[in-house]
């Protein structure tokens, strides 16, 4: 959507507002006209542009790697069974250098979140106005307003998928502690340290926010980098449209943030993988 057509804060608003799905208390079962109808949908409404993109995203993930492992030579690799390879060895050696137990998990989940969250990630490298002005002439060719069509095509700035995916790692860290150290052994670990049995309600406390912070600290940190990064990326849309001068400098400053940005990126993925596979190595440790 055009900066021109709306106010600045109409504008930010609009490119911060998802596609959503959901029930309205008087339209029924419809997508959300505004940011005010999709906070009335409640809970259960749907994010249809970050579902869209994450499974699209996930699907070019397993597709590539499939395609190039089905292909895959013992001689002189190609480019992308080298590319490929590379990204193997690459989380191969991040998880043996923070992985001291035996779980064959470990390895391919942190390939798959460290591909799939660089995937979402770099779509925030796209144009912001590009896709949704597409999207936007598509649904206008079925009777929608552009000005009621939002979409939302980078996956991270939406905190229901940090949080999913912060979840399930939280989930499998609870799932081996009590695996791997039994009910008792885990209750043991919340209860009776740092301060031994006479401290165990201060040592629950402290253990337990200890472990609460770990899917927060993931999905906030994902989360607010990626975010922090599309709004820069909307305030530098917003320069152009205005004179040659500002739309120069809109251009250079939306360059140079690109490139930094791809760092942004690439760090949040593989932070991510990192806490994700020190987590489970904890989850695996007798204390």
């Amino acid at each position: 959507m055009s900066a021109d057509a709306l106010t600045a804060q109409h504008y930010i608003q609009h490119h911060l507002t998802n596609l959503t799905l959901g029930l309205h208390p008087e339209h029924g079962l419809s997508f959300a006209r505004s940011s005010a109808e999709a906070a009335e949908m409640g809970f259960w409404a749907i994010h249809v542009d970050t579902i869209f993109f994450s499974l699209l995203l996930g699907g070019l993930f397993l597709w590539f790697f499939k395609s190039v492992a089905e292909k895959a030579t013992a001689g002189v690799p190609n480019g992308a069974q080298n590319f490929v390879e590379w990204i193997v060895d690459f989380v191969n050696e991040n998880v043996r250098g923070s992985f001291s137990g035996q779980n064959p998990l470990v390895a391919p989940l942190a390939l798959t979140i460290f591909v799939w969250v660089l995937l979402m990630n770099t779509m925030d490298l796209i144009p912001v106005d590009l896709l949704p002005f597409y999207f936007q002439h598509l649904m206008a060719t079925f009777g929608a307003d552009p000005h009621h069509v939002f979409f939302k095509v980078v996956p991270t700035t939406d905190p229901n998928t940090t949080f999913g995916m912060a979840l399930v790692v939280f989930f499998l860290v609870l799932y081996y502690s009590i695996k791997i150290k039994g009910v008792g052994g885990f209750v043991g670990e919340l209860t009776l340290q740092p301060f031994g049995k006479w401290g165990m309600p201060a040592n629950l406390v402290l253990e337990g926010i200890s472990l609460l912070s770990k899917p927060v600290s993931l999905a906030l940190r994902l989360f607010g980098n990626l975010y922090a990064g599309e709004m820069i990326f909307i305030l530098i849309a917003l320069m152009y449209g205005h004179n040659l001068i500002m739309d120069v400098s809109g251009g250079l400053m939306q360059l140079a943030w690109a490139i930094f940005h791809i760092l942004i990126v690439t760090l949040q993925a593989f932070i991510f993988m990192v806490l994700t596979i020190v987590y489970l190595d904890m989850a695996h440790q007798h204390h």
